[in-house]
């Protein structure tokens, strides 16, 4: 799986963000929002806007999920 981005969604329901106006703030593309949306691989600056946006560390945005196959190595 590699990389989840749920803190960030908690991050937003706390905040009484929608994605849409998290998108708008932040200044980055509907392609970088539906890549988190799939959990997918997006920039470091797009992690450092979220960051820098909330004064959060990426931990507070993002948690690694290790692939089953790569956990048992």
């Amino acid at each position: 799986m590699g990389f989840s981005y749920k803190p960030l969604w908690h991050l937003l329901v706390e905040k009484g963000l929608t994605k849409t106006q998290f998108r708008e703030e932040l200044g980055i593309g509907t392609v970088q929002l539906a890549k988190m949306g799939k959990d997918e691989y997006v920039s470091m600056e797009t992690i450092d806007k979220i960051c820098t946006y909330f004064r959060v560390q990426p931990n507070d945005v993002i948690e690694h999920k290790p692939d089953e196959e790569s956990a048992r190595e």
